[in-house]
C-alpha cells in the first residue's frame, strides 16, 4: 500500500526466507566470518582476474542460497541485484549462469537495500512468488576502477573507506521466513556539494538523515519504535555527521541503537580507515550477521539503511560533485 510519495506498507508479509553470503580473505579475519558461508583464500577467488573472481563470489552465494532452499533455479522467478564495477559485469556475467528473470539494479552501496525494498513490493503485489535478491563489491576490482591499483603505492586519507569483499542475497518469498518486511522509503538524491572521493561518508550523511526523518514521519514513528538503526556504510565520519544532524534537528538519539556494517565488520586490529563500503558492505552484514540477531530474537525490529554515494572516476575526474541516495526497509521478527 502506497503512505506516501516515498513510503510503501506491505501487508502481505513478503519475507526473507533465508539468505547466503560469501567474502575475501580480509573478511575471513573479521569479526563476523564465523557467519559467513563461504570464505576465499585469496582475491581471485581461483579466477583469472579481480572481476572474474567477484562473479564467481555472486554464483557460489546464489548457489549456496537454492541449496538450503532446496530449491532450482526455475523455482526462482526474479534476480535482482548489483554491484559497483561498469556495467555491473560480474553480476550481469553471473545472471547469465543463473538463467533466472534479471533485474539489474544500481544504486551504488545502497543497491542491497533498494534491490531488497523493490523485491518486497513485488512480492507484496503477488506478482512473483520468489525472488533472490542482494548485492556484493569487490576490494581489489574497486581500487583498480574507481581509485589506484594496489601495485601503485597509493597513501590514503583517514576519511577514506576500506570495500568490503562480499556477497550477501537473500530469497524473498510469499511464504513465511525468519523475517517479515513491513515498510519501506525510497530515497532521495541529496547533494551537499561534497566533491571529496575519499570521504564518502560525508557525502552520503545528509541523505541518510532525510530517509530516516521522511520514514518516521511518513509512518508516524519515532526513533524508539526500533531496536536498532542499522546504516550500510557511513563509516566514522559519515555517522558522526548523521549525529550532528538528527541531534540539531530536535531528536533525541540513543546512540548506542545505531550500528553501522561499515564500523562493525571489522575487528580493530583490522586498518579500514574511517570503516568499511561498498555494496557487499551491507549485504554481508545483513544477510549474515543481522538476520541472525532477528532469528534469534536478540532484535525484533530494525530500520535498515543502505547508503551511497552516485559518483563515477569520472565524475571525480571532471570535479563534479558528489549527490548520494538512501533507501530504508523495515525488518521485523516473523513471530511479531
Amino acid at each position: 500500500m502506497k503512505v506516501s510519495r516515498q513510503s510503501w506498507q506491505f501487508e502481505n508479509t513478503p519475507s526473507i526466507r533465508s539468505s547466503a553470503t560469501t567474502a575475501g580473505p580480509f573478511e575471513a579475519k573479521s569479526k563476523i566470518a564465523h557467519k559467513i558461508d563461504l570464505l576465499y583464500r585469496d582475491l581471485y577467488m581461483e579466477q583469472s582476474s579481480y572481476e572474474k573472481g567477484h562473479q564467481r563470489m555472486i554464483e557460489d552465494a546464489v548457489n549456496i542460497l537454492l541449496r538450503k532452499e532446496k530449491q532450482t533455479k526455475d523455482a526462482i522467478d526474479l534476480f535482482i541485484s548489483g554491484d559497483l564495477i561498469n556495467q555491473m559485469t560480474p553480476t550481469n556475467f553471473a545472471a547469465t549462469k543463473h538463467s533466472i528473470p534479471f533485474i539489474g539494479l544500481f544504486n551504488a552501496c545502497a543497491t542491497t537495500v533498494g534491490s531488497l525494498a523493490l523485491s518486497a513490493a513485488l512480492i507484496n503485489a503477488q506478482l512473483a512468488e520468489s525472488i533472490i535478491t542482494g548485492g556484493s563489491s569487490h576490494y581489489a576490482a574497486v581500487e583498480k576502477q574507481f581509485r589506484y591499483p594496489n601495485e601503485y603505492g597509493a597513501q590514503k586519507p583517514p576519511t577514506s573507506q576500506w570495500t568490503v569483499t562480499g556477497a550477501g542475497f537473500g530469497l524473498i518469498s510469499h511464504q513465511k521466513g525468519d523475517a517479515i518486511i513491513n515498510r519501506a522509503t525510497i530515497g532521495k538524491i541529496a547533494d551537499y556539494k561534497q566533491t571529496d572521493p575519499f570521504n564518502m561518508g560525508a557525502a552520503m550523511a545528509p541523505a541518510a538523515y532525510d530517509t530516516i526523518t521522511t520514514h518516521l514521519k511518513d509512518f508516524g514513528l519515532s526513533l524508539t519504535d526500533y531496536d536498532v538503526i542499522v546504516t550500510g556504510d557511513l563509516g566514522q565520519i559519515g555517522q558522526a555527521i548523521l549525529f550532528d544532524m538528527l541531534e540539531d534537528n530536535g531528536f533525541a538519539i540513543d546512540r548506542s541503537t545505531f550500528i553501522d556494517c561499515g564500523l562493525s565488520i571489522y575487528n580493530d586490529d583490522q586498518n579500514v580507515f574511517a570503516g568499511g563500503s561498498g555494496s557487499g558492505c551491507s549485504s554481508l552484514y545483513l544477510y549474515s550477521h543481522l538476520l541472525d540477531m532477528i532469528r534469534s530474537n536478540e532484535i525484533s525490529q530494525c530500520l535498515m539503511i543502505g547508503t551511497g554515494a552516485l559518483l563515477s572516476p569520472l565524475s571525480a575526474l571532471q570535479k563534479q560533485t558528489i549527490p548520494a541516495i538512501a533507501h530504508a526497509v523495515s525488518i521485523k521478527g516473523a513471530s511479531l
